[in-house]
């Protein structure tokens, strides 16, 4: 039996959050404004039958299935909501489980590095796969587990204050998001990634990262 992890809903993905999975999928392309469902289990293989009932009862679109050890992860979008609702509704019901019973994120590492020094950015930027951090801004870093509710957090986030999303992964042992701006954009932007995250309800996870 599989069990649920990371259940999230994206009313409307934000544009710097819809070009960064873009860059690193390999479906159909989600575009700004489209709703968005992020769906974490384990053991990773389950992941399949998931995509394929919600892919047979509903016309959302699939951009990342993504399939580790021990853990699976899918991604699907459709410009209607309820579409992407019903699309979780058959994820849910194939599991036999409730949106109750995910689990609860726990932030991991929440860490503000003003004033980021010129090297120090430039190794950022080499290894990031979304917008690039200059000399001088401000960095968000964040962790969270399960993975996948980084997303909500980044979309949150980016509409929350004018940051530029230099990178995020919503799969693995742990999700991360980084973040670049001025100083002021980042508090807001870390305030709104931290009040995403406490606001999913769920059951307490037992940590450790699996």
């Amino acid at each position: 039996m599989a069990t649920l992890r990371s259940y999230a809903f994206l009313d409307s993905l934000q544009p710097q959050v819809a070009a960064h999975i873009c860059t690193t999928c390999r479906g159909y392309f989600p575009v700004p404004g489209v709703a968005s469902l992020f769906v974490e289990i384990a053991p990773g293989m389950a992941i399949h039958g998931l995509m394929d009932r919600a892919l047979k009862t509903t016309p959302a679109q699939p951009a990342t299935l993504v399939v580790e050890r021990a853990y699976g992860m899918l991604e699907l979008h459709h410009e209607d909501q309820g579409v992407v609702h019903a699309a979780g509704a058959a994820v849910l019901e194939a599991l036999g489980n409730k949106l109750e019973d995910r689990i609860k994120p726990k932030v991991v590492s929440n860490t503000i590095i003003r004033n980021i020094q010129p090297m120090h950015a430039m190794i950022i930027d080499k290894l990031r796969m979304g917008a690039m951090i200059e000399p001088g801004m401000s960095l968000l870093i964040m962790e969270c587990e399960p993975a996948a509710y980084i997303a909500l957090a980044a979309n949150e986030a980016e509409k929350a204050a004018d940051i530029r999303v230099v990178d995020f992964t919503p799969f693995g042992a742990f999700g991360r998001l980084y973040l670049a701006g001025t100083e002021a954009e980042i508090d807001e932007a870390a305030k709104a990634a931290n009040a995403a995250l406490e606001g999913i309800t769920g059951i307490a996870g037992k940590g450790g990262g699996g």
